[in-house]
């Protein structure tokens, strides 16, 4: 395997906490069945990456559980849920498919983009905000939707971007935690 850094010049590593839960997830399943728990590993190698996947840490996820580098980059490439570049503190993910275009998504998302000066899959320069556009997010009654974090932001119109993004810049909300009204 190839030695790629991180922004702070060092190979990734999982803390000792995060390998302990890495191996105990892997013990749940058969001998030789480890790469079934390559989801939940990428899943803590990014919360330990600052939200990303180097190609460092995907390298570390592919040594813990005895694959190769490319399943991982295979796999990693393949989800929405998986960042490849830094990302903002706050990850914009606006579905854009059928229901939620119908209703207004591609007009929220550009106004998004022009709003915060920033492409899809950009991050603006202060580092706060990243907008991607990801596959249906299983919330059609209540498009045009987003998801940050952890929690989705239904009905989706121009005021209701102005007063998230405002309240994320004043530093009103911790990620993911604010609930649009």
């Amino acid at each position: 395997m190839h030695a790629v850094v991180t922004e702070n010049g060092k190979p990734f590593k999982f803390s000792d906490a995060t390998r302990k839960e890495v191996e105990a997830i892997i013990k749940r399943y058969p001998e030789g069945r480890g790469k079934s728990a390559l989801l939940r590993a990428l899943h803590l190698a990014q919360e330990e990456n600052n939200g990303w996947l180097s190609v460092s840490a995907m390298d570390e996820v592919a040594a813990t559980l005895g694959i190769t580098p490319i399943e991982v980059y295979e796999v990693a490439s393949f989800y929405s849920m998986y960042n490849l570049a830094p990302v903002g503190k706050y990850v914009l993910e606006f579905c854009h498919t059928g229901p939620c275009a119908i209703e207004g998504a591609e007009k929220i998302i550009e106004y998004t983009k022009l709003k915060l000066g920033i492409g899809k899959n950009q991050t603006t320069e202060d580092g706060l905000f990243t907008v991607k556009q990801v596959e249906c997010l299983g919330a059609c009654g209540y498009a045009p939707m987003m998801q940050v974090g952890e929690f989705f932001h239904e009905h989706l119109t121009e005021e209701k971007m102005d007063a998230f993004i405002e309240d994320c810049r004043a530093g009103k909300i911790d990620k993911g935690t604010w609930k649009m009204h």
